[in-house]
Parts: C-alpha cells; sequence; structure tokens
C-alpha cells in the first residue's frame, strides 16, 4: 500500500469552488454549504498539485491504482491489482477499454479502492452500500479483504452472478423494494457507524473520494494511446463520465497533455435523467424510468459531477435504447468481448453519432462490466442434445457447418 505519497489535500465544492473543506472525515452527503432540499452538490478531493513527481506518467511503478497513489485518495485498503486494463481495438481507430478485466468484473473496483479506503481511515467497522450489481459486489469484494462488514441492499431484480459473489465474499446481503433502500442504508448508517460507499443524497452527489479511483483509466488509455478524441462512457449517476474526464484534465494542468477528449454520456433511453438536466440547463434532473434490461445504468435522479464533465469537455448525452445497446452486445461478442448490456452502451452510443461527428483521432468505449452480470445469466442450463450422429449433424448443418 501507499498510504503515504498520496497528495491529496482537502475537498472543494463542485457547487462552489472556493468552498473547500479538509480531508477527513470524507463527505458523503456533498456539500453542506451549498447543497438544497432539492439539488446536492457535490465535492471532490483536492491536491498538492505542485509536488506531484516529475515524470509519474513516464515512470510510474507499482501494480493497481497504487502507481498513480500521488494522486489519489490515501489507499489504506489493500488492493486487489484493479486497474491496468486493456485497450481492445475493435475497428480503425475505435478501442474498447475493458473493464471486464477487474477482480470483480467491472469497472467498480477502481472506485471501491477508494470508498473501502475511506472507511478504513474513518475507523469505521464496516461499510453499508445499495446495489443490485456491480457496486455491492465490488464493495463486498473490497470490504472482505480489509478486514470490514459489509451490509448490501439489493433488490429483486438483482441477477444471480451477482447474487453469488455477495454471498462468496461474506456480506450481509437484505433484498429489500427499491424504493426502501436509500433510507434504509440512511438508517443502518445511524445505527451502526457503517461508512456509506453508495449515494445518500437526493440528487446524487456519491461518496467523495469514489470517482478519484475513475481517474486511473483516464491515466492507462493515455500512457497506451496518448489523448483520444472523445470517450464513450455508459452512464447512470455519471461518476464514471466525470472521474475519466477529470483524469486527462489533470494530465492537462500538470503540462502532459494539451486537451482533454469530448465526453460522451450513454444513458438509457428508458431514463435519461442527464440529458434532461442539460436540456433544460439544470445542474441535476430526477425522471420517471421505463423498464429496460441495461439494469445497471437505468437511473431515475442525475448529480451534477458529469454535468461539469460534459459542459468542460464539449461532449454531448446520448439516449440508447434496448435494441442498439443489444446490437452492440452482440458484435462485441462477436469479437470476442462479452459484457453485460449497459456495458455494450458506450460502443451503442459511438455508432450512434460516428456520423455526425468528425473526431480527429481514435475514440474510446468504456465497456463496463462482464456478460455474467446481465440478468437471467445462469438461471438454466443448456438442453441436452441427442448424441447420436445423426441428430449431431443436423445440429451441425443448421449452424452452417458443413458434415
Amino acid at each position: 500500500m501507499a498510504t503515504d505519497l498520496s497528495l491529496a489535500i482537502g475537498q472543494r465544492s463542485m457547487g462552489n469552488p472556493d468552498i473547500a473543506y479538509p480531508l477527513w472525515p470524507p463527505l458523503t452527503a456533498g456539500c453542506p454549504t451549498t447543497s438544497t432540499d432539492e439539488i446536492a452538490y457535490p465535492v471532490e478531493v483536492d491536491y498538492d498539485y505542485d509536488r506531484v513527481p516529475p515524470g509519474l506518467f513516464q515512470h510510474a511503478t507499482g501494480t493497481g491504482l497504487d502507481r498513480w497513489a500521488p494522486l489519489l485518495p490515501p489507499l489504506t485498503a489493500p488492493g486487489l491489482a484493479e486497474g491496468g486494463t486493456p485497450l481492445v481495438e475493435i475497428a480503425d481507430g475505435a478501442f474498447v477499454k475493458d473493464e471486464a478485466r477487474n477482480p470483480t468484473w467491472s469497472h467498480k473496483d477502481r472506485l471501491n479502492r477508494c470508498t473501502v479506503s475511506a472507511a478504513l481511515g474513518t475507523g469505521a467497522d464496516g461499510i453499508v452500500v445499495a446495489s443490485s450489481g456491480n457496486h455491492g459486489a465490488s464493495a463486498a469484494a473490497y470490504a472482505t479483504r480489509a478486514g470490514l462488514k459489509c451490509v448490501v441492499l439489493t433488490s429483486a431484480e438483482t441477477p444471480p452472478a451477482v447474487t453469488s459473489f455477495l454471498r462468496a465474499y461474506g456480506a450481509v446481503v437484505l433484498t429489500v423494494p427499491t424504493e426502501a433502500r436509500w433510507p434504509l442504508l440512511r438508517r443502518i448508517v445511524a445505527e451502526t457507524g457503517f461508512h456509506p460507499v453508495s449515494n445518500v443524497t437526493t440528487t446524487h452527489t456519491g461518496h467523495a473520494f469514489g470517482p478519484e479511483g475513475y481517474k486511473t483509466i483516464a491515466y492507462e488509455i493515455f500512457i497506451e494511446l496518448g489523448v483520444p478524441a472523445a470517450v464513450f462512457a455508459p452512464t447512470g449517476y455519471g461518476e464514471l463520465l466525470f472521474g475519466v474526464w477529470k483524469g486527462f484534465a489533470e494530465l492537462v494542468r500538470l503540462g502532459v497533455a494539451t486537451t482533454t477528449p469530448r465526453m460522451f454520456a450513454c444513458e438509457a433511453a428508458a431514463g435519461g435523467p442527464l440529458a434532461h438536466s442539460l436540456a433544460e440547463g439544470r445542474p441535476a434532473a430526477e425522471v420517471e424510468v421505463a423498464q429496460t434490461a441495461a439494469y445497471a445504468i437505468n437511473s431515475k435522479v442525475s448529480g451534477y459531477r458529469p454535468v461539469a464533465a460534459i459542459q468542460a469537455s464539449d461532449g454531448r448525452a446520448l439516449l440508447v435504447d434496448d435494441a442498439e445497446m443489444a446490437r452492440a452486445q452482440h458484435d462485441l461478442a462477436r469479437a470476442g468481448l462479452w459484457y453485460e448490456m449497459s456495458a455494450a452502451a458506450g460502443l451503442a452510443g459511438f455508432r450512434q453519432v460516428r456520423d455526425q461527428e468528425e473526431f480527429d483521432g481514435p475514440v474510446v468505449c468504456i465497456a463496463t462490466s462482464s456478460g455474467f452480470k446481465d440478468i437471467g445469466v445462469g438461471a438454466r442450463g443448456p438442453e441436452p442434445t441427442d448424441p447420436h450422429w445423426d441428430v449431431v449433424r443436423r445440429h451441425l448443418r443448421s449452424s452452417g457447418i458443413a458434415c
């Protein structure tokens, strides 16, 4: 671990950057000064950028997030070699950042290395998270690795693979109605002193330390590819989008890069609160959501972080429907990359605009999580096949195989 290498010096309000707070304790409910009952403004971690080691991005050492320790909050929790995921070129100039290669098969491992570190730093005995997917599975893994208890509030729609993850890591799993999860999370925090590692506010702020882990995606892309013309990110609450943008913005601030990529948020068309907030000129929005197989990004509320990233990068919020995501998911699988439907939203978004936009350079589509996380995967086994040759031959011929 590299706890003594962190250059984090405090937390700064995104509602008013002139308002600063100490680094500890991490603010898990946004900025207490600028937030209102209607809008909660996040805070972000600030650093002593003047002390960043020269050549960090040319000579970084270590594995996982530890190699970027100066630009992360103190990493007090042990890692699982998260990060270092590959960039896979799927077409001329189009790359997929394969976050399914992380320890729990999703991008959330980068976030939870930081949030569980925060829990340890505050002396909490455990963490609590509201999640029906990747966040809960990842939080449970990092909690047990750090010797902390973990309570996960899930819904009945949680995929079987995710439930298996949770139980394997020893988490306390409570399946409750979706609308009850956040009030119950706040009550558990109040009664137990557990550290919340998911959102607790009406509009989204999330954990102050969480998006800092996502910055490392930008660092890795830069080391391998330079600054791409655009990044397409599956978007629920927008923490991933903001974190990647902030990573590139830091590269510019440090004089390592000269520009940031355009950031494209790829939301499920069943909801799309970020698109609504941008269209209405608001820092956050709440919408009604319809049914979608892309459960991991089907959010009814948004937050200010992705608004800031899109506005600063001349980006856009795109609405992708299930048919578009299913086609992208299918084509990625045929290229040897299997992701859950939500994770294919980045490629679906790129395909939606590639003929409208002129990209002067490569583009990166972030694929967030494994196909094993999809709803219904593993619910039943394959139908048995009669092993007699005439039956097998019919199967082969129906699949286009000559025999």
